[in-house]
């Protein structure tokens, strides 16, 4: 069977950076799956798997644009502290939801502590990197009616309602 829409699919992945460094694997756990053309994973490993059938094994190079986008200066922000009200203590790393300026919600991150200013970034931590994987498909099968209108797989490897 191949990968097409609706297709539920499970693969082993490893991601690495341009400089070899692995970001994420799913190695010694269970195959990652999701619901193919559903926006479950980055538009450019969705667009490399597409037409892959079980066994298939790919390196996938994939660009910023069709990743987490480019980074942008835009979403990086200096703020006073008063602006988190009710939490204690703030340290770098710390993540928050906050209206992007489009005025949906996004995460940010604390990026810099400096006195009584809070630099924060609603940057993805991957945005404006090439990100490389390597692939192996384990399954493909067709997704159920319930999990297409969900719009994810349900049960092993993926979501639990």
């Amino acid at each position: 069977m191949l990968i097409a829409a609706n297709k539920a699919v499970s693969i082993d992945y490893t991601l690495t950076n341009d400089a070899g460094e692995v970001i994420d694997s799913s190695a010694g756990a269970a195959p990652m799956v999701y619901l193919h053309g559903a926006g479950n994973i980055i538009a450019g490993l969705e667009k490399a798997l597409e037409g892959k059938s079980a066994g298939d094994e790919l390196s996938v190079a994939v660009e910023p644009e069709d990743a987490y986008g480019e980074y942008s200066a835009e979403l990086v922000a200096v703020l006073g502290r008063e602006m988190f009200e009710g939490v204690d203590q703030l340290e770098v790393g710390m993540q928050f939801h906050a209206s992007g300026p489009d005025g949906s919600m996004q995460i940010v991150t604390i990026r810099d502590l400096d006195g009584d200013e809070v630099t924060v970034d609603g940057n993805h931590p991957l945005a404006g990197q090439r990100l490389n994987f390597q692939v192996k498909v384990i399954d493909v099968r067709d997704a159920n009616a319930e999990e297409v209108a969900h719009g994810h797989i349900h049960g092993e490897g993926g979501h639990q309602h």
